[in-house]
């Protein structure tokens, strides 16, 4: 099967079709990007064929087009495909509009300069809670996290504050496609009750031994959960009681930052 039957476009003429048929070129390399995005795992040139409904030959050439625009990349080892650097500067783009997130992110990146802490933002995803943005402090070396991870469902701070604003057919299918011994065990509702009581949860020791994971919950203007911030920290170490509380203040202070113009309409 030609790409291009995918689209068919009946009644153009020579112009015409030749348009169509970047326009349709178009839709089908989204198709392969939306496939390798959807798979959370680099995949076999086969496999991305299947999925698509297209020869190999056709995954084989669009595979190498967006390889070389830097949209896709192929382990030199496997042969696998994933996506490559420029979709996650798209991605990362798109992400910036979303105001709610660059308030987070902006208070985050001011915590971790000033606090022995690593932090960031994380938005939801079909997979789970996924860091779009994560800043390392100078004051804190240890970093089991980074840019890009997805985080437990059941077993991280975070996860556990999606869950509780989530509704839970997202949160069950989050669940399928995290390996039982990686999302943890599931959470009890009364905790789950806290969280929405007090807009904030610590862990402690749940994935690294002495290691505190903080969150809590960043509204949109509507009231909607927009994101949610996180922090790791060593709190067995002597600290300041404010520093346990950082995360908790930033978070009051972007719920009114965040709600203001809803506050005032013009």
């Amino acid at each position: 099967m030609d790409e291009f039957e995918l689209f068919p476009d009946e009644g153009a003429d020579a112009g015409g079709a030749r348009r169509s048929s970047t326009i349709q070129s178009v839709s089908v390399a989204a198709g392969f990007l939306n496939i390798l995005a959807r798979a959370g795992t680099d995949l076999p040139l086969a496999e991305l064929a299947r999925r698509s409904g297209a020869g190999r030959s056709t995954a084989h050439r669009y595979m190498q087009s967006l390889v070389k625009e830097g949209l896709a990349r192929q382990d030199p080892e496997t042969g696998h495909y994933d996506l490559g650097a420029a979709a996650l500067s798209i991605g990362l783009s798109a992400l910036k509009r979303i105001e709610p997130v660059e308030i987070a992110a902006r208070a985050m990146k001011e915590l971790t300069r000033s606090h022995p802490m690593g932090g960031g933002v994380a938005v939801w995803t079909e997979r789970g809670p996924v860091l779009v943005r994560w800043y390392k402090s100078p004051y804190f070396a240890l970093n089991p996290v980074s840019l890009g991870d997805i985080l437990p469902v059941d077993n991280s701070a975070c996860g556990l504050v999606f869950q509780a604003f989530l509704p839970q057919p997202a949160i069950d299918m989050a669940r399928g496609f995290q390996p039982a011994a990686f999302r943890g065990s599931i959470a009890q509702a009364a905790r789950l009750d806290e969280i929405r009581r007090d807009h904030w949860i610590e862990l402690t020791s749940h994935l690294l031994a002495g290691v505190t994971g903080q969150a809590a919950p960043v509204f949109d203007a509507q009231g909607e959960l927009a994101c949610v911030i996180t922090t790791i920290a060593d709190f067995t170490r002597p600290h300041e009681p404010e520093e346990r509380r950082a995360l908790y203040d930033i978070a009051l202070r972007l719920r009114a930052e965040i709600a203001r113009p809803a506050e005032n309409p013009a």
